[in-house]
């Protein structure tokens, strides 16, 4: 089977399929799995698919002007203060701050794997559910309120705390914080 061929046969399975990991690609073709990602170039470079967590997916060629927004307010998403929700069909939903993605995942819990997010600090990318979250530090961040920060270690959370106060809070407890100060309000606000 030529290259073309190849590579229009992993279009066919990822629109049938959604997605598929490259090994799984490897076997059906029975081709190494250096040769699926020689195939896989060119269709990633000409945006016909996209990596996923598990492997690559089809590239919905109508996706919306705001897919780099927050799927929570649909503020930008882009900045280190995002947060990446993983869900089980592969899929990365993202949010553009801890708030929004800590409300994000009470929506749609049952769907999420991971939840991903990065320390305030140090910028290294950490697990949402095992992060510290400080709420309500006396920071102008410019983004949705009550502000959330996260961080990895709950001593440098403790010290950030000490000079710009706010709340300390476990995942599930932020969550609930959260939830209770959103009831009424716009988490948009400035």
């Amino acid at each position: 089977m030529l290259p073309i061929e190849r590579q229009q046969q992993i279009l066919t399975w990822l629109e049938e399929e959604g997605t598929l990991r490259v090994s799984e690609i490897s076997s059906r073709l029975s081709v190494s799995e250096m040769t699926v990602y020689r195939d896989l170039k060119p269709l990633l470079e000409n945006n016909k698919i996209k990596k996923t967590s598990n492997g690559v997916s089809a590239v919905i060629q109508d996706e919306p002007a705001w897919k780099d927004c927050c799927v929570y307010c649909l503020k930008p998403a882009t900045n280190r203060k995002s947060v990446q929700l993983i869900k089980a069909d592969h899929t990365i939903e993202q949010t553009c701050c801890p708030h929004c993605g800590l409300l994000r995942y009470q929506d749609i819990e049952e769907e999420v794997v991971q939840i991903i997010c990065r320390d305030f600090l140090t910028d290294v990318t950490i697990s949402g559910k095992t992060a510290i979250y400080l709420i309500n530090a006396d920071l102008n961040l410019n983004c949705c309120q009550p502000q959330v920060i996260a961080f990895d270690s709950r001593k440098q959370a403790s010290q950030f705390q000490m000079g710009f106060g706010g709340t300390l809070h476990s995942f599930h407890e932020a969550i609930s914080f959260i939830s209770k100060q959103m009831q009424g309000s716009d988490c948009c606000k400035h």
